[in-house]
């Protein structure tokens, strides 16, 4: 997850096998990472052109992503620019 990361914050295009806009989102991106069978992923979003905000990671384990972790990005997202105003 470190290396994946590291591409990220290092080149200025990410290949899409790495990060990813996720569809049907308010905005959240995809960041994927495998390990031997396992596989990982953080959903994130953007604040500015240059900075992503990681705000939930889980493991894979179904083609489609659960719903339930994409709930859980947006709703962080949401208090994430709420305490960023005040």
């Amino acid at each position: 997850m470190t290396w994946v990361l590291k591409l990220v914050e290092d080149l200025e295009r990410v290949p899409s096998v790495y990060f990813k806009k996720m569809v049907n989102t308010q905005d959240l991106w995809e960041v994927r990472a495998v390990a031997g069978s396992n596989i990982f992923r953080l959903i994130g979003f953007f604040d500015g052109p240059n900075l992503v905000v990681l705000a939930h990671a889980f493991q894979k384990k179904t083609q489609k992503t659960p719903k339930q972790a994409i709930k859980i990005a947006e709703e962080r997202k949401k208090k994430y620019f709420r305490r960023k105003k005040k």
